[in-house]
């Protein structure tokens, strides 16, 4: 089952991917709303990863990854840090090998996210809230199992993966003025990238970040990782730190990072609810609100939109 590794992520790479995912994810679909269009301006249509499996894009990375695997590493299984959203994703892909899929989670992960990994057959380990703690309970039982570690983000067959959400889209509309997708620890963003300069270089991408966890902004800004210790968001899922590869991705291609701050994140949410009548969680909303945002002028444009998922808390909707 083992496939070519690549040493970057490219085009080609993507185009793998794709391949090697088929009949195991969702081809979302893409939704339109008059209403939105005339809020925005703009025509706008909605790549619906919320719809994905596990319920969110997430799905696309993780199978890329545990599908490359070879049967050597794959038998010791897959281990991972992530507050939810990768680790239902690789739990989802680990069961498809019937290989065990080992899940630190940070204390306060979303409850309708951990249940989920229990659902999946995870292995759960809870940890302190911090990347250092993440990370070192990651390491010690990567050494413990020799399985392997599947970064959420920071890892280019992941990358690779994402990058098929926006090469179904642009399979479907291939006319596109504007991508709009989030970013967290980039792994979307950066694979969206990648697979928009693939199929027209003249896109306009724009990479959406919430104000409260704006390190992709100030990283480009200054040209080198800038960490977000201290990330104050309702988006939890975008609280990760920029990785060193879709840093690397960003900083070579022409792309914008907006943000967005804490009212105009809930406030798209809520309208997405009420308008598309889709359950979208606070990180796929900085999208839209991203989309609302007068200073991007996008009126006239077409414009995709990425709705990275779907996994609320319905006990603890913001409003």
């Amino acid at each position: 089952m083992q496939d070519k590794i690549t040493s970057r992520v490219d085009y080609d790479s993507i185009l793998d991917a794709y391949k090697r995912i088929q009949g195991h994810v969702h081809k979302t679909p893409v939704l339109t709303s008059t209403t939105i269009n005339q809020m925005s301006g703009a025509k706008v249509f909605f790549k619906c990863e919320n719809l994905q499996r596990t319920g969110s894009f997430k799905v696309r990375g993780a199978h890329n990854a545990v599908l490359s695997l070879s049967e050597t590493d794959a038998k010791h299984g897959v281990v991972t840090h992530s507050s939810g959203n990768h680790a239902a994703a690789l739990c989802l892909a680990a069961r498809t090998r019937g290989i065990p899929a080992y899940i630190v989670m940070p204390l306060g992960s979303p409850e309708t996210k951990i249940e989920s990994v229990k659902r999946l057959g995870g292995i759960i380990t809870f940890c302190e809230p911090t990347l250092v703690a993440r990370e070192a309970e990651a390491e010690s039982i990567r050494i413990r199992t020799q399985a392997t570690l599947v970064h959420p983000y920071n890892d280019l067959r992941v990358i690779a993966g994402q990058g098929t959400a926006a090469l179904e889209l642009l399979e479907m509309h291939p006319d596109l003025d504007v991508i709009i997708a989030p970013v967290g620890g980039g792994g979307l963003f950066s694979g969206t990238v990648v697979a928009a300069r693939g199929k027209n270089k003249l896109i306009r991408l724009i990479g959406a970040e919430p104000l409260g966890a704006s390190d992709a902004f100030e990283s480009l800004k200054y040209g080198k990782l800038v960490p977000s210790l201290s990330p104050k968001t309702i988006a939890d899922g975008l609280r990760a730190s920029l990785g060193q590869i879709a840093f690397d991705i960003l900083r070579s291609n022409p792309i914008e990072i907006v943000t967005q701050s804490e009212q105009e994140i809930v406030a798209a949410m809520k309208s997405i609810f009420e308008i598309l009548k889709l359950v979208i969680e606070p990180s796929a909303a900085v999208g839209v609100a991203s989309l609302l945002n007068p200073e991007l002028k996008l009126h006239g444009k077409k414009v995709g939109v990425i709705l990275c998922g779907g996994n609320v808390d319905m006990d603890k909707l913001p409003w």
